[in-house]
């Protein structure tokens, strides 16, 4: 078989495998890898407000800007939130570096993403898979606990390119209704983590619509340390003190902080940051990413 005839074989295998034609993890062209300091990582975590055609803050309106932020923060990986499929794929045509991996909630291109986009230049996908925030978390779209809403998890394992090192990147968005929901998935979450590979280091992103440091379902994830929050141990803050969620209105002093980057084993975080970016009034989002500078595989 000649090489052009492999690619397209593989590429058209792991577009069924994914249930969304967007998906190739595995075919893009090799690139040379980025130049971290000290193969640092950056990761991202960012509710990207469905992608509405309806003024105000229409998607056509937002996404040049979304496009702005996400080129001046240079992420290696972002997980987002809310994407809807074609809004998925205008983001990928606006950042040819990146190729993204994910299914919606409600099954192949329906519903809101957990999409995981990531620098084809400095990562490698290795693995990925879904499960559905529920008692049959295996179940497409499937919605126990009370919420109206499917909800679900998107995971990734990586290498990366430069250090190579294995990771495991995991990205969710939790009920924005109901409290139990949020409980019951921090919980389902903690026991399918439980079940990765050790000896990899674990990053947990998300729009959890739950206060960091007082909300029970953070409490379950963060107790007897099992999962670290990268904003409390990292060596710098930025912005510390305003809530993650803007509302198209403005930024909240002293607000929750509900989109988190949570880390397990050998992870050490030097810089974390809310970023307020925003252009003559208008946020590229309702809500503000968290961006981490993270070393893994590394605590001095």
């Amino acid at each position: 078989m000649n090489r052009g005839a492999f690619v397209r074989s593989i590429s058209t295998i792991l577009g069924l495998v994914a249930c969304a034609p967007g998906l190739l993890p595995f075919s893009a062209p090799a690139q040379p890898a980025t130049t971290g300091a000290s193969g640092t990582l950056t990761v991202m975590s960012y509710n990207l407000k469905f992608g509405s055609t309806n003024p105000p803050n229409a998607w056509p309106q937002r996404r040049p800007l979304m496009r702005e932020l996400i080129e001046k923060v240079a992420p290696d990986v972002f997980g987002t939130q809310e994407g809807l499929y074609a809004q998925l794929q205008d983001i990928a045509a606006d950042l040819p570096a990146f190729q993204w991996i994910g299914m919606g909630r409600d099954g192949g291109s329906r519903g809101e993403f957990m999409a995981v986009f990531y620098r084809t230049a400095r990562l490698e996908p290795l693995a990925f898979d879904h499960f559905w925030l529920s008692d049959t978390p295996e179940v497409i779209g499937s919605k126990t606990w009370g919420p109206k809403l499917a909800r679900m998890v998107t995971w990734v394992k990586f290498r990366d390119r430069q250090t190579k090192q294995e990771f495991f990147f995991v990205n969710t968005h939790f009920d924005h209704q109901v409290q139990a929901a949020r409980e019951k998935s921090a919980q389902l979450i903690r026991e399918r983590v439980a079940a990765f590979d050790p000896k990899l280091p674990v990053l947990l992103v998300g729009d959890f619509n739950a206060a960091a440091g007082s909300n029970k379902a953070y409490v379950m994830l963060t107790e007897d340390k099992f999962f670290t929050d990268t904003w409390t141990t990292a060596r710098e803050r930025v912005n510390d003190g305003i809530g993650s969620f803007n509302g198209f209105k403005a930024l909240q002093k002293g607000g929750p902080r509900i989109d988190w980057i949570l880390s397990r084993g050998d992870v050490a975080a030097d810089h974390i940051e809310i970023v307020t970016f925003s252009r003559d009034g208008q946020f590229p989002s309702d809500h503000c990413p968290v961006v981490a500078k993270l070393r893994l595989g590394t605590i001095p």
